[in-house]
């Protein structure tokens, strides 16, 4: 118990970046894989959850504050109000799969927006810490969700790349309206 006590909190010797918005263009494109596990990549983890508690989020890949690379964060709860807590490294979205649920999806980089998105109620991801060690995380529910919205942005997608229709022109519209927006 001790042990637990003494850790300090993720994030909080990070400092808060600048969210990268819909229409940025490294949204758009997929991340580069991770090579260097040195400090900078620990000062990239740190940054992130910050920035992700900050603007109160349960998850954040790092090209929403502007660096390519494939890592994501989350503090992020599933359907029974487990907390999943961590960080992954060149993730791959190994499994997706059970029923698809289309269940009201926001995130940081189209700040005030939601939309009901189709995803799968389980979801693995495999991949590294930042110090290399093997990880892999089993989801369900909304943390299923999570996993699969994360490993989207580090492939160059958002959220509104999975609508269709009528509910893909309606989000993007609000999008463009938005203070923030530049979807061109």
């Amino acid at each position: 118990m001790s042990a637990m006590r003494n850790r300090p909190i993720p994030g909080s010797s990070g400092i808060v970046r600048t969210m990268s918005l819909l229409g940025d263009p490294v949204l758009h494109a997929p991340c580069e894989p991770v090579t260097d596990f040195g400090p900078s990549l620990a000062r990239l983890v740190e940054d992130m959850y910050a920035t992700m508690y900050e603007a109160r989020g349960v998850g954040l890949a790092a090209n929403q504050i502007g660096v390519a690379s494939r890592v994501f964060v989350f503090d992020c709860p599933d359907d029974e109000d487990v907390r999943h807590l961590g960080h992954v490294v060149n993730p791959v979205l190994v499994e997706a799969d059970g029923i698809t649920v289309r269940g009201a999806e926001g995130c940081l980089s189209l700040p005030g927006l939601e939309a009901g998105t189709p995803r799968y109620d389980h979801a693995v991801v495999e991949g590294v810490t930042m110090t290399g060690e093997p990880v892999r995380i089993d989801g369900t529910g909304f943390f299923a969700r999570c996993l699969q919205h994360e490993c989207d942005h580090l492939e160059g997608r958002v959220y509104t790349d999975r609508l269709t229709g009528l509910r893909r022109a309606r989000v993007l519209r609000v999008a463009r309206r938005a203070p923030w927006g530049r979807t061109g």
